[in-house]
């Protein structure tokens, strides 16, 4: 990387760590493109050539670290079940992950950003909209490990649908909790997809009279 490169990148990274730090501190929809860029001492124009809007700030880190999740699930053994190479993908991608938003953001502020997402109606649209392109992403990777047609065969997209919907679960519960450590976000993570296999099969009823 050259020197114009490196400044390209710090520009970059401090426009990002203001955006977050905002959102966090003032809350998304208080906070303008201009209120990022004065923190960074750059013109508006600035912040355009590196970001398409404020939500591009917000989903930055996030769509990172959802590329190293599909990457590690199109690395995964041929030979495993689906759901457990979509689980082993996540949980042993997760230090790959901690290093790539280190070298951007500190993680802390990161993973606070979470809480904003979740607050905020149109960030949490979107957010949605992107978990559904994502789960068909992957959807279409199982298809092709497993041999079958996405377009004909169902099972791809609901058993990504089921991990889908540990993972949002997994996410309402961590934000709404007190700890907010990616380590905690990890061993929920953990925990949920360790319960899939029993929940799916086992009988729910307490009462077991007939």
């Amino acid at each position: 990387m050259n020197l114009r490169e490196r400044k390209k990148r710090r520009t970059r990274d401090a426009l990002l760590r203001a955006a977050l730090e905002l959102f966090v501190t003032r809350g998304y929809e208080e906070t303008t493109v201009d209120d990022i860029a004065a923190a960074v001492d750059v013109s508006q124009r600035t912040f355009f050539r590196y970001f398409a809007g404020k939500e591009e700030t917000a989903f930055y880190v996030p769509r990172l670290a959802e590329t190293q999740v599909v990457e590690a699930v199109r690395a995964r053994p041929p030979g495993e079940a689906p759901l457990e190479a979509l689980r082993r993908a996540v949980l042993e991608s997760w230090d790959t992950i901690n290093e790539t938003i280190e070298e951007i953001v500190p993680v802390e502020l990161h993973m606070r950003v979470y809480r904003v997402i979740e607050s905020t109606p149109a960030l949490l649209a979107a957010h949605l909209r992107r978990s559904a392109e994502l789960e068909e992403e992957l959807a279409r990777i199982i298809a092709e490990r497993e041999g079958l047609d996405v377009d004909t065969d169902p099972r791809p997209r609901i058993i990504v649908a089921l991990f889908g919907g540990v993972i949002r679960v997994t996410e309402r519960l961590w934000s709404a909790g007190d700890d907010l450590t990616l380590e905690g976000m990890r061993q929920l993570t953990a925990s949920y997809l360790d319960q899939v296999g029993p929940a799916l099969a086992g009988n729910w009823r307490t009462d077991q009279s007939p």
